[in-house]
C-alpha cells in the first residue's frame, strides 16, 4: 500500500514538473503528509529519470532547450508581420526605439515610420541587419557576447547601454504571456536586461503571438504596471483578451 502510494505522490510531483513549476521538498512534505526525507528520495528518483534537476530545497524542471532565433523567424509569419504593423503606429516623431531581440521585433523593421525623423537601437544581431537593409534610420548597435538562441546580447556589456539612455519606446521580446502571471522568458539574464530595458524606457511596448498564451517560461519581466501597451492578434480569443484587460493591461487588436 505504501509502494502505491510513494509512486503516486511521486507521479503527482513529476506532473507538476512536467508542467514547468518548481517544487520545494518542505512544502511538499506538508501536502502529502510525509517526511521531507521521503520527498527528497523522489527527488533523486526524478533526477535520476531525467525528469528534474536537484536544487537546494528543492528541484526544478528540465528546461527544454529553446529554438534559435533563425527557426522562430519562420514560425507564425503572417501573425508577426499583422502584429508588428500595428505596433509601428504607435512610434512617434523624434524617438529613440529600442528593438530588443525577437523574432517578431525583426518583422517590426519592415514597417518602421518613414515619415518620422528617429532613430533606432538594438541589441539583435538580425535587428541590426535587418535596418540596414531595409530602413534609413540611424542605428546604434548595443554590443556584448551573442547568446545565438536568444538572438542578441543581454550580458552586463548590453545592459550598460541602459544605464546612462533613456529609450523613448521599447518593443521588448517575451516568450510566454499570461493575465495571471505577466511577460515571462526562459533565460535569467535575458529577464534581467528585459526588466533594465523596461525600467530604461519612458513607453514600453510587449507584441504577443497567440502561441505565447500557451507558452511556459519561469522568469518574470514584467506586468500589467510595467507594459504599457500589449499588442495581440484580433485572432486570439476574445476570452484572452478580456482576461488581459482585466489584469490592467492596455490591448492594441492588430487587424
Amino acid at each position: 500500500m505504501k509502494v502505491a502510494l510513494s509512486l503516486s505522490r511521486r507521479e503527482m510531483i513529476a506532473m507538476r514538473l512536467a508542467d514547468g513549476q518548481n517544487v520545494v521538498a518542505a512544502s511538499l512534505a506538508v501536502e502529502f503528509d510525509v517526511s521531507e526525507d521521503a520527498i527528497r528520495r523522489d527527488l533523486r528518483l526524478l533526477a535520476a529519470e531525467g525528469q528534474c534537476r536537484r536544487v537546494y530545497g528543492g528541484a526544478l524542471p528540465i528546461k527544454e532547450p529553446a529554438q534559435p532565433l533563425s527557426m522562430r523567424l519562420e514560425q507564425d509569419v503572417d501573425e508577426k508581420h499583422r502584429i508588428a504593423r500595428a505596433a509601428a503606429r504607435t512610434i512617434e516623431e523624434g524617438e529613440l526605439v529600442f528593438l530588443d531581440s525577437g523574432s517578431t521585433n525583426v518583422a517590426l523593421v519592415d514597417y518602421l515610420p518613414t515619415d518620422r525623423q528617429i532613430a533606432v537601437a538594438t541589441n539583435s544581431i538580425d535587428v541590426a541587419f535587418a535596418v540596414k537593409v531595409k530602413a534609413a534610420h540611424p542605428l546604434i548597435l548595443v554590443g556584448g557576447l551573442v547568446d545565438y538562441a536568444i538572438g542578441g546580447s543581454v550580458d552586463a556589456a548590453a545592459a550598460s547601454f541602459l544605464e546612462n539612455t533613456i529609450v523613448d519606446r521599447s518593443f521588448v521580446g517575451g516568450c510566454s504571456v499570461s493575465a495571471d502571471y505577466g511577460i515571462r522568458v526562459h533565460d535569467f539574464g535575458e529577464a534581467q536586461f528585459k526588466r533594465a530595458l523596461i525600467k530604461s524606457s519612458r513607453t514600453s511596448v510587449v507584441m504577443a503571438t497567440s502561441g505565447k498564451f500557451r507558452e511556459h517560461a519561469p522568469y518574470r519581466i514584467g506586468g500589467a504596471g510595467d507594459i504599457d501597451d500589449l499588442v495581440i492578434d484580433e485572432t486570439l480569443v476574445s476570452s484572452e483578451g478580456d482576461a488581459l484587460e482585466r489584469a490592467g493591461y492596455r490591448i492594441i487588436r492588430a487587424d
